[in-house]
């Protein structure tokens, strides 16, 4: 990413300061003010101390009562204080924050702003952060934006500088067609940037939200739409017989595959011995049997005299696509060689990779991102498989389906896996000419994960839970919303979350962390830790959500689990109930509503496609102050789920233009193809599909 010169006009930011936004992927005027606040944290009057909630967020104004004390357990600091008003007193107290003794002076007034939870010695507030009355009177009843941060970066450089930029630079170019405007009522493009920055009230939020989120779905159909126009019914220079020996194969299988995988697997067969290339969507829920479907077809390439890709999104995952599909070929005697790469693998080791792919010594390979590198060359690459397919950007697919053999100019058949279950209306318009595969029916022998919806008083019956099942050898996940205390949102977050587990749980029990600032060489070390049972408890953000296959693990807990949508929440479900033991998901409920609807469905229902059209039903406008919903697909405010509404009116506008204008030659479309042409220059690869 190149540096723009523009982002240095604006008032206090030097060549210094603009590296680190350049770090925060800000390289130009357009890039700052499309860095989406990813949050919103709202300031109410304080309430008396007697009126705070036993579980919940809460603001109170109140007195210190005494010095604060410090006090030590294992590599955790500990400050804890009272606090008192005219109605009565509380305890609070901050983790690792030990120069807040020194800060907060006895007898002297304060607001606190934190969540309060019950305990066995009554109500304590914690990681509350402290204002004086003036200062927090100065925010009441506003709505103050929240970024995500990185190293350099800080919540008041954010503000400041996007504030400099909306009032001291010439305003952004309107690209959207006026007719489109007003067809679904989005406001001017201009004032959308601003108020998504800085709302007045939630109401012009919630307008100007609808205008950028309805961009988002727009570029991103019309830019999709333009790739496949040049996919559509290709045809099958890959062409096969079906092979009897895979054929054999099935029949030997120690389980038998389930009505559905013989449905799917039935239709990718009929593309690979048909006239036209496949490109194909496997919508699989969790637990399904996508694997064993994309090893036949794989099998069927390869005694076909043609080479198959698996690429997985993560290491681990292709690391045990590799081992699964070699212990299937060994254990049945087939004669096809697999081959693994991977980024970590060492020079050498990737040298001899590429030279038994290149030969053809390798009919199956399997791998993550690194298969699409210049220096991977196949010999006779037949398809194209792709595992949890919404992690991997459209230009990192296209690259890896040009892959195939050039000399006779013969793309490879394309197969995307998904275990996402999407409503078909908005499979549809997502995936366009893709043809869609369901299976919809999980193995006989997995056994249903028993669920329940509890609130966070009960927090402490989770945890002796979770004990029972690591005396009886089984592991566990827990998942935060955040990595660490944001200062702004309320919520569990990881690392403190770990830190109050080791205080709680026996020495007995090993607890490890997962999170997405980790660098990808720890990440890989603790998820192979944890499937090796050396981590008994894993305190993780979502990133497990598409993660190895760990049959021991039987037990999730998924804290503030009214922050998530039912997509994600049934995604990250699926990391359990995947072993002969029964397995169990604990979803606290961390808000007031304690007939939380959305839980209330997980917890009556395992099927994702229920689930699925469940959260349609139950979204209406959008919750535009949570975490996203469904955690697919990288916009930076949309969501499929959310806003199901918008995403359909996106697709009528685009099918719309693209008729009337498929070059976007006609003046009216001069700025919107400007617009698309930096679009997929710029921003087309890091959104997936």
């Amino acid at each position: 990413m190149r540096l723009n010169d523009e982002l240095t006009k604006i008032k206090g930011i030097g060549e210094k300061t603009a590296q680190v936004f350049l770090r925060a992927g800000i390289a130009s005027v357009e890039d700052l003010l499309g860095y989406f606040p990813r949050g919103y944290e709202e300031f109410a009057e304080p309430v008396s101390v007697t009126s705070l909630p036993d579980n919940g967020p809460a603001v109170v104004c109140a007195t210190v009562t005494g010095e604060p004390g410090v006090r030590r357990v294992g590599k955790l600091q500990i400050v804890d204080a009272v606090i008192r008003d005219e109605s009565g007193s509380l305890r609070v107290t901050w983790f690792n924050m030990p120069y807040l003794k020194n800060t907060l002076g006895a007898g002297k007034r304060y607001v606190f702003k934190g969540r309060v939870t019950a305990g066995r010695f009554g109500r304590v507030m914690e990681q509350p952060i402290i204002y004086t009355p003036e200062n927090y009177a100065a925010f009441v009843g506003k709505l103050q934006p929240i970024y995500s941060l990185t190293a350099g970066l800080t919540r008041n450089m954010l503000g400041k500088t996007v504030r400099e930029a909306l009032c001291g630079l010439p305003e952004l170019p309107e690209y959207l067609p006026g007719k489109v405007r007003k067809d679904y009522r989005l406001a001017e493009y201009n004032y959308a940037l601003r108020t998504i920055h800085f709302p007045p009230d939630k109401t012009e939020l919630a307008f100007a939200r609808k205008r950028l989120v309805f961009d988002e779905f727009f570029l991103f159909i019309l830019a999709v739409r333009y790739l496949r126009d040049t996919n559509e019914e290709q045809p099958n220079g890959c062409r096969i017989q079906a092979s009897a020996q895979v054929g054999k194969f099935v029949e030997s299988l120690p389980f038998a595959l389930t009505n559905a995988q013989k449905r799917c697997y039935e239709e990718i067969l009929a593309d690979l011995t048909g006239p036209s290339l496949m490109n194909r969507l496997v919508q699989g829920d969790v637990g399904s049997g996508k694997t064993i479907v994309a090893l036949l077809a794989l099998m069927q390439m390869a005694a076909g005299g043609w080479q198959g890709v698996l690429m997985a999104p993560t290491e681990v995952l292709a690391r045990q696509h590799y081992e699964t599909v070699t212990g299937f070929l060994r254990d049945a005697n087939m004669p096809f060689q697999t081959e693994l790469l991977t980024g970590s693998m060492t020079a050498k080791e990737k040298r001899l990779a590429y030279a038994r792919i290149a030969s053809h010594e390798a009919d199956i390979i399997i791998g993550t991102h690194a298969l699409i590198q210049d220096k991977v060359q196949f010999a006779r690459l037949g398809l194209v498989i792709t595992d949890e397919q919404h992690r991997f950007g459209v230009r990192q697919r296209e690259i890896l389906a040009s892959k195939g053999d050039e000399s006779r100019q013969t793309p490879p058949h394309v197969l995307v896996m998904s275990a996402t279950p999407i409503p078909r209306t908005l499979a549809i318009i997502l995936y366009g000419d893709l043809d869609i595969s369901v299976i919809d029916e999980k193995p006989a022998n997995r056994l249903p994960v028993k669920n329940c919806v509890i609130g966070a008083g009960r927090r402490k019956k989770a945890c002796e839970f979770i004990i029972g099942q690591v005396k009886e050898g089984r592991q566990a996940y827990v998942i935060c919303p955040m990595v660490e205390d944001s200062g702004m949102m309320e919520g569990e977050n990881v690392k403190d979350y770990a830190a109050k587990l080791r205080e709680e749980l026996p020495p007995f029990i090993t607890i490890g962390t997962l999170h997405g600032r980790m660098k990808p060489a720890e990440k890989n070390r603790v998820m192979e830790e944890f499937s090796r049972g050396q981590i008994h408890v894993l305190v993780s953000t979502t990133v497990v959500e598409v993660g190895v296959d760990v049959p021991n693990a039987t037990v999730m807990v998924v804290e503030n689990a009214e922050r998530f949508g039912l997509a994600q929440l049934h995604q990250l479900r699926g990391r359990i109930g995947r072993g002969e033991h029964q397995s169990y998901c604990i979803f606290i409920n961390g808000s007031d509503d304690s007939k939380n609807k959305r839980l209330e469905v997980l917890n009556r229902t395992n099927d994702g496609f229920v689930i699925a059209s469940e959260d349609l039903k139950l979204r209406g406008p959008g919750d535009i102050f949570g975490l996203r919903q469904s955690g697919m697909m990288d916009f930076a405010l949309g969501d499929i789920y959310t806003d199901a509404g918008i995403l359909k009116q996106a697709s009528e506008a685009a099918d719309r233009i693209l008729k009337e204008d498929y070059g976007l030659e006609q003046e009216a479309h001069a700025s919107l193809k400007r617009k698309l042409a930096r679009y997929m220059d710029q921003k087309l690869e890091k959104l997936s599909l």
